[in-house]
């Protein structure tokens, strides 16, 4: 264990959290082919049929058997059931709490919410690490800043992913984080002063991006979609999984992964 100024202690050895992270690389790499491989057919199938064309119950119901179980499975036996991490502020339920333009419709619609999400995410911890540098969180272990920019470049490689749909249909890439929460999210970075402080928002976050992955898998109409979604869930749920052992929660397996803090198309502002 390793305690830092001001007396928060890293509820496991450096060396450990160092072997999860790796670990989160590995999972990570050998997720890539299939995930790019989903959104590949998902912007396929979205320029074939439009953003809004016609479902395919059939082999979504199938899709969902495979796909959608599997993601349930290994976002389950990832997650905590009893986590205690703080919720995101203001967080976005599946009804979702802004009204978005239109510019996003159909399944774009929610690849335009995973990549908004993305984005928060990318965002949060590069303001963590820019934090820790300024010295504002106090010493942050050198296990815990390897895991954040780990996290966030897979983060930025999910954003990527999802731009890539997006653009591909003709409609513009997100680069920012046009959320409704962003604001309060930003806030609460800005106030935290010490790595655990951190280390809850961010599994709020995680928490937050994988429950809208499985949430997604159960209501986006493309297969593509539904195959790229199931394929980055687990790896959001691995973050929370880590973050909750830097908090000293042992994950325990759940045997349903709620969606109750799954973000909603509404809370996108664009």
């Amino acid at each position: 264990m390793t305690t830092t100024e001001g007396g928060w202690t890293l509820p496991i050895s450096e060396g450990e959290l160092a072997g999860l992270t790796r670990e989160l690389h590995e999972a990570h790499q050998d997720t890539l082919p299939a995930m790019r491989a989903g959104a590949l057919d998902l912007a396929a199938e979205v320029r074939a049929r439009g953003a809004d064309g016609p479902r395919d119950p059939g082999r979504r119901r199938f899709l969902l058997g495979a796909g959608g179980a599997a993601a349930a499975l290994t976002l389950a036996a990832c997650s905590s059931s009893g986590s205690g991490g703080s919720p995101a502020p203001d967080p976005g339920s599946a009804s979702g709490s802004a009204s978005a333009s239109g510019q996003y419709t159909g399944d774009l619609k929610v690849v335009a919410l995973a990549t908004a999400l993305e984005n928060q995410a990318v965002g949060a911890y590069q303001a963590a690490l820019d934090a820790a540098k300024a010295g504002r969180l106090g010493t942050v272990p050198p296990a815990v800043a390897s895991f954040i920019t780990t996290a966030m470049g897979q983060h930025a490689d999910h954003a990527k992913v999802w731009n890539s749909v997006l653009t591909g249909a003709g409609k513009p890439a997100i680069t920012d984080v046009p959320l409704s929460n962003q604001p309060a999210t930003l806030k609460a970075l800005g106030a935290a002063t010490d790595v655990a402080t951190v280390a809850k928002l961010a599994l709020s976050l995680e928490d937050q991006a994988a429950q809208t992955y499985l949430f997604a898998t159960y209501n986006v109409t493309s297969p593509g979609g539904i195959a790229t979604a199931a394929t980055i869930a687990p790896v959001e749920a691995m973050h929370a999984a880590i973050l909750n052992y830097v908090l000293g929660q042992y994950p325990v397996p759940d045997d349903f992964l709620p969606v109750d803090k799954a973000a909603g198309p509404g809370l996108l502002t664009v």
